[in-house]
């Protein structure tokens, strides 16, 4: 397993890239949110920076248009595909996101889906799914894998979606902080309900919600609640070998340090 870390993408591309190198490592996710920098112009920066590096990009993170609210209830209604006011422009911006990754040649296309609905039977869960399988479509044109970032929804639900979609190429970005900060569930445990389905990993930590509105709080790696000796035997006994990718949500000299920290951390356990 490597490690390596998640990265913004800014218009100081390479600058980053020239920082990640610096830190010891040769991999990393690429996140944008903004339509308006997918652009062939961009692509062509970004494949220059990482070829003249030796950087893997092992994933591009998309996000997509309209309100983001990372709490339990207005998260509710707003974020990924489950809210219908906003599921349509959101698939078209994933399909673009996607085309944009195949200009990368990346792998593995990453997002949040949104708080998917536990009960089946709902009318939500069941057109979230196929707004899914609309991507994965397209992400199986690009030769890409689809991977829904863990957090929002509990594992078994999210187990039955990748089922209900029954695609080969639809997989799982596998973030033990957020199971927790959401409360869904011991990301040790998770892995015996998704293990076979992960094919991404992020290195967060966090805690546990302490009230029914908000998430619970991200800490550096090695200071919330997720055993990561535990977790690493884990992911070594399902058979993972890909990238630990880390995520530290904060800004400035204070997340270099933690990157720097986290990245000690988890080359001690590997």
């Amino acid at each position: 397993m490597r490690i390596g870390v998640l990265v913004q993408l800014r218009e100081d591309f390479p600058a980053q890239m020239e920082e990640l190198k610096a830190m010891g490592m040769n991999s990393c996710q690429l996140v944008c949110w903004d339509q308006q920098r997918m652009t062939e112009e961009t692509a062509e920066e970004i494949n220059a920076a990482v070829e003249k590096l030796g950087i893997d990009i092992t994933a591009f993170w998309c996000g997509w248009p309209g309100p983001v609210t990372w709490d339990f209830y207005e998260g509710q209604r707003n974020l990924g595909l489950v809210p219908e006011e906003y599921r349509q422009k959101r698939v078209e911006a994933l399909i673009n996101g996607s085309e944009f990754a195949a200009r990368l040649s990346v792998r593995d296309f990453v997002t949040h889906a949104g708080f998917l609905p536990e009960n089946p039977y709902d009318e939500n869960y069941r057109l979230a799914v196929e707004a899914v399988k609309q991507v994965a479509l397209v992400c199986r044109k690009n030769k890409q894998n689809f991977l829904f970032e863990t957090g929002q929804e509990t594992p078994v639900t999210l187990r039955r979606a990748i089922e209900d979609i029954g695609m080969d190429n639809i997989g799982i970005n596998f973030d033990p902080a957020n199971l927790l900060m959401y409360g869904k569930a011991n990301p040790v445990d998770a892995l015996d309900i998704l293990g076979k389905y992960v094919r991404g990993v992020h290195g967060k930590d966090g805690l546990y919600p302490t009230d029914g509105i908000h998430l619970g709080e991200e800490r550096p790696l090695g200071e919330g609640r997720v055993n990561y000796p535990a977790f690493i035997k884990k992911l070594k006994e399902i058979g993972y070998t890909g990238d630990i990718t880390i995520e530290r949500e904060i800004e400035g000299e204070e997340q270099k340090r933690d990157i720097i920290k986290a990245k000690v951390f988890l080359e001690q356990l590997l």
